[in-house]
C-alpha cells in the first residue's frame, strides 16, 4: 500500500489535489491552484507544488488524475426509440460523465448529419435494436455517421447480432468499440458495459485530443471524467465495501456555475402502495446534467426558469435590479458577493437550482382512472425515502449557510406529486473529496470510503451549525 496517494481534479477553472495518507486512511494535504488553459501541466505543478510533500512522497504512479477541463467529455447518444434505446444510450453516456450535446432516434436524416458536424462531439455512442430485433435503424445510422468529414470515437452499444457488422462500416480512422448492448430487451437497462467503454476510449483518445497529454510527466493517469469520478464516489458511498457499511440510497447535488449536476443511488422503486411503475426502468447510478441552471454562465437561463418575478420575490428586490445583478453576473461570471444582500442573492440562486435540478431528476406521480378505479403511476425514481443529501460545488461550498440552498430538494406545495427527499439529513463535500475519492476507489476503496465518509461526517448540516 502506499504510504501516500494524490488525487488530482483538473477543472476548467481550478486544478484541485488531494493527499491522502492510505495507511492512517486521512486527508494529509489540499491544495488548489487556477488551470492553465494553454498548458495544464503548468496549473498542475502550481497545485502539486501546494502540497509540500516530498519528492519520495510525489511520485507519478502515486497520482491519479480525473478531468472536466478543456469542456469535458462531450458526447452525442443515438438510438431507436427516443423513449427506449434512445434514453438507455443517454443514461448510459450521462453515467459515463459525459456531456450529452443531443439525443437522436430512428433514422438519422441529412439534417441531423450537418447538425452532429456543427456539434463536433469527442466521442458518438450508437446503440438501436433489442438482441435479435431491428437491425436496419442501427446499420442505417452508422452509414450515415461513417460520412463524417471528421473522424469521431464510435462506441457500438446495440442489436448485438449485427454489432460487428456496423463496426465494419467505419473507416478506420473512426476507431470503433464494441459493448454490450444497451437494452438486450425490452424493458431491460444495462448500461454499464457501455459506460466502461466509453471510459476507456476517454482514457485512450480524448485525452490526446485535449492536450492533456502535457500533465503525463506529473501523473500516472487521467482516467475518467470528473462527475464520473462523483458518480463512481457515490456509488462507493452508498454501497459500501466488503468490509464497511456504505450509506444506502443517497443523492448529491453539484451546483455549478454553467450546470447542475444530481446524482442518485438507489433502486427508485416505489415506496408507497397501490403504485404502479411506468416506462423504462432507472439505473441504480442515475446522473443527470442540466445546462440551464447555473449560477454564474447559465444565470440567464436559470432566472427565466425561476420568472424575473419569482427571483424578484424571493430576494425581496426589484425585478429591475434582479435583471441588472443577472446580467452582470452572466457578462463576468468571476463575480463574487460583495455584500450581504448579494451573498443573499447567491443563496437564491442555489437554492432554486437545487430545488429545479432535483425537480427534473427524481420521478413524478401521476392519476389514471381506470375501470378499477384511481391507479397512481410513477415515472422515474421514487427518491422520497432517501436519507442523505450530499451538496457540492462552489456556491454551497463557500456559503455561509448551504443548508438553506440544499433544502431545495425537498418537497413543496407546488411539487408535491414529485418524488423527492421528504426528510433527509445534509451534508457538504466541504473538503472537496467525492472526486477525489472517485478516482481513489478505483485503487482502494476501502480507504476512499473511510475519508468518505469521515470528512462529510465532519460537514453533516444542521440548524444548530449556521
Amino acid at each position: 500500500m502506499n504510504e501516500v496517494m494524490v488525487l488530482v481534479d483538473i477543472g476548467s477553472t481550478f486544478t484541485k489535489v488531494t493527499a491522502v495518507n492510505t495507511e492512517k486512511r486521512l486527508i494529509q494535504a489540499r491544495s488548489s491552484a487556477p488551470t492553465t488553459p494553454l498548458d495544464v501541466s503548468i496549473g498542475l505543478q502550481n497545485a502539486l507544488e501546494g502540497l509540500n510533500l516530498t519528492s519520495r512522497e510525489l511520485k507519478p504512479a502515486q497520482v491519479l488524475a480525473c478531468s472536466s477541463a478543456a469542456g469535458g467529455l462531450r458526447m452525442v447518444a443515438i438510438g431507436l426509440v427516443e423513449d427506449l434505446t434512445a434514453k438507455a444510450a443517454k443514461q448510459a453516456a450521462l453515467g459515463a460523465g459525459a456531456r450529452v450535446l443531443k439525443t437522436y432516434s430512428f433514422q438519422l436524416t441529412e439534417e441531423d448529419r450537418t447538425e452532429i458536424i456543427a456539434l463536433r462531439p469527442d466521442i458518438i455512442l450508437l446503440a438501436g435494436g433489442t438482441d435479435g430485433g431491428n437491425t436496419e435503424n442501427i446499420l442505417h445510422n452508422a452509414k450515415v455517421l461513417a460520412s463524417l468529414p471528421e473522424p469521431v470515437p464510435v462506441v457500438i452499444a446495440g442489436n448485438r447480432s449485427v454489432a460487428q457488422e456496423v463496426a465494419r462500416t467505419f473507416p478506420e480512422s473512426f476507431s470503433t468499440s464494441i459493448a454490450a448492448n444497451v437494452m438486450p430487451q425490452i424493458g431491460k437497462l444495462q448500461v454499464e458495459p457501455a459506460r466502461e467503454a466509453i471510459r476507456k476510449v476517454f482514457m485512450e483518445k480524448i485525452i490526446y485530443a485535449k492536450g492533456l497529454t502535457k500533465a503525463s510527466r506529473l501523473i500516472h493517469g487521467i482516467f475518467m471524467p470528473t462527475p464520473a469520478a462523483v458518480l463512481r464516489a457515490g456509488q462507493l458511498l452508498s454501497e459500501g465495501t466488503a468490509t464497511r457499511k456504505g450509506w444506502g440510497d443517497l443523492v448529491i447535488v453539484d451546483v455549478g456555475g454553467a450546470t447542475t449536476d444530481v446524482h442518485s443511488l438507489g433502486d427508485g422503486m416505489p415506496t408507497k402502495a397501490g403504485v404502479v411503475v411506468r416506462g423504462l426502468p432507472e439505473p441504480f447510478a442515475k446522473r443527470t446534467v442540466e445546462g440551464d441552471l447555473g449560477v454564474r454562465v447559465s444565470v440567464v437561463s436559470l432566472t427565466e426558469a425561476v420568472t424575473l418575478r419569482g427571483m424578484a420575490e424571493a430576494t425581496g428586490w426589484s425585478e429591475e435590479r434582479v435583471e441588472a445583478r443577472v446580467r452582470l453576473l452572466n457578462d463576468q461570471p468571476e463575480t463574487l458577493p460583495r455584500d450581504s444582500e448579494e451573498v443573499f442573492f447567491d443563496q437564491i440562486l442555489g437554492y432554486q437550482a437545487v430545488r429545479l435540478g432535483v425537480g427534473r431528476h427524481v420521478g413524478l406521480l401521476s392519476e389514471l382512472y381506470t375501470p378499477s378505479g384511481l391507479v397512481w403511476i410513477q415515472d422515474g425514481k421514487d427518491l422520497s425515502k432517501v436519507s442523505r443529501v450530499i451538496g457540492t460545488g462552489g456556491v454551497l461550498i463557500n456559503s455561509e449557510d448551504p443548508l438553506s440552498m440544499l433544502e431545495g430538494a425537498q418537497p413543496s406545495e407546488v411539487s408535491s406529486l414529485e418524488l423527492r427527499p421528504e426528510d433527509p439529513d445534509y451534508f457538504l463535500d466541504g473538503d472537496y473529496i467525492l472526486a477525489a475519492m472517485g478516482l481513489l476507489a478505483q485503487e482502494n476503496p476501502d480507504v476512499a470510503l473511510t475519508v468518505l465518509q469521515n470528512s462529510l461526517s465532519e460537514h453533516e448540516l444542521s440548524r444548530r451549525d449556521m
